[in-house]
């Protein structure tokens, strides 16, 4: 449906003839379709690897496995845990395995072909081995204490691990910026400046407790750009990336470093045909009515009605596997006649039997977010800057290949973010110069 939108609509429509060239539109166009070309393809080679798994045993095979392990070390079948760990770190490095042609793939061919990766791929394979390496190191104690919970907590092990998975949940989100995230990017304050007084004098105007801005280096990964915050209670800090900002990205650097060259009058004339627009970024009145579109997710409480949404979830499902985990059909349907491990039946319920359900919460999340982001872009209106985030919104849809013509339904079920053309019209259709 998508891919169709991308083939067929070759032109820019009437509509975006203010706000988007001709060539810009086209580029946008062929990146999209790639995107969407290569989704489709690793998508259905997800779903064979996995039908495939189920129809020829690959789950007990792969049990089976982590058990001769465990016993070559010395630990028998009652060392279920220490089996489930074994089991647990197969699964996710044959996952690391078969993703990583893909994952290649869409960093050096595609992003590449649109001029998005700024890796090497020395680089791709450090930061992969390291992203493997520390979800080990998480997932792995994390989930030996859930699956001890869970067998220690006799009828009302469902709540203590709910419990359980809501602390560890809160600990990661409040340490992901400070200790994960730096072990793969560098993150430094932004320096003093009128974007600083700035951005410190709006957060004081709606009482968002900001202690820190930081700048992260996105540029060495990706010339794509973001923002975001995060921290509990009063302490809260503002991550801007360093290709969001048009007066720190390396990328609008390396371009006005580039040597002077003698120039004829054609040169030169081409030289004045580019624009500054064409730079990478925003400019400081942009950068504030994004982040006041931020900031508005804050304010309205978003984060905190996303976080007890997830948590009523959570709770739901445990309670439902605490009413279906007994069942010993379950397990023998997936090729577990004669043992029940729990890991598997946390696997078979929450991956296979929820499946349905989860697709239904996925589409009702995304409904839900869309509305997030009208009231979030409402609130930047009422902050006063409908204009800057009217002309933010256009330059990063430029500067990411965002393509401003989406099929509803499609665009209903998939994005979390409403089209370019749907906030604009909300924010009043500001005029551009």
């Amino acid at each position: 449906m998508a891919r169709r939108i991308y083939r067929t609509t070759t032109h820019v429509p009437q509509e975006l003839g203010k706000i988007m060239d001709s060539e810009t539109f086209e580029k946008s166009r062929l990146y999209q379709l790639d995107k969407s070309n290569f989704s489709f393809w690793s998508g259905l080679y997800s779903e064979t690897e996995g039908t495939l798994i189920l129809l020829l045993g690959g789950i007990p095979f792969l049990w089976a496995v982590a058990g001769s392990v465990t016993t070559r070390f010395g630990f028998g079948p009652e060392y279920e845990i220490t089996q489930s760990l074994v089991f647990l770190t197969l699964a996710t490095l044959f996952s690391a395995i078969t993703g990583l042609p893909w994952s290649l793939y869409n960093t050096f061919v595609i992003e590449e072909k649109h001029g998005f990766n700024q890796q090497t791929l020395g680089f791709f394979l450090k930061d992969a081995v390291k992203k493997f390496a520390v979800t080990q190191c998480i997932l792995l104690p994390v989930t030996s204490l859930l699956l001890y919970i869970i067998k220690i907590g006799g009828d009302y092990f469902f709540i203590y691990a709910w419990l359980f998975t809501l602390v560890v949940s809160l600990v990661l989100v409040t340490i992901y910026a400070d200790y994960i995230a730096p072990l793969f990017d560098k993150f430094t304050p932004l320096p003093d400046g009128e974007l600083k007084t700035d951005i410190e004098a709006m957060a004081k105007s709606i009482s968002f407790p900001l202690t820190k801005i930081y700048v992260v280096e996105g540029s060495k990964r990706s010339s794509h750009s973001n923002a975001y915050f995060y921290g509990f209670f009063k302490n809260k800090r503002i991550v801007l990336f360093d290709t969001l900002l048009e007066d720190y990205s390396p990328l609008n650097k390396a371009g006005e470093s580039q040597p002077e060259q003698p120039e004829s009058d054609e040169t030169s004339s081409e030289s004045k045909a580019k624009p500054k627009n064409k730079k990478q970024g925003c400019n400081n009145p942009e950068i504030l009515a994004v982040l006041g579109h931020e900031l508005g997710h804050w304010k309205l409480g978003h984060t905190v009605k996303n976080i007890v949404i997830s948590q009523m979830n959570s709770f739901l499902c445990f309670s439902l596997f605490a009413v279906l985990i007994g069942r010993k059909e379950l397990f023998v349907a997936f090729g577990f006649d004669d043992s029940q491990p729990t890991l598997i039946g946390l696997m078979i319920i929450f991956q296979f039997i929820f499946s349905p359900y989860n697709e239904v919460l996925s589409f009702c999340l995304t409904v839900l977010s869309r509305r997030f982001e009208f009231q979030a872009d409402a609130f930047a209106r009422a902050m006063g800057k409908a204009s800057e985030l009217y002309s933010a919104l256009i330059k990063l849809n430029k500067d990411n290949l965002g393509f401003p013509v989406a099929d509803w339904l499609f665009s209903m079920w998939h994005y979390s973010h409403p089209p370019l053309l749907e906030r604009l019209r909300a924010l009043g259709n500001t005029k551009q110069d």
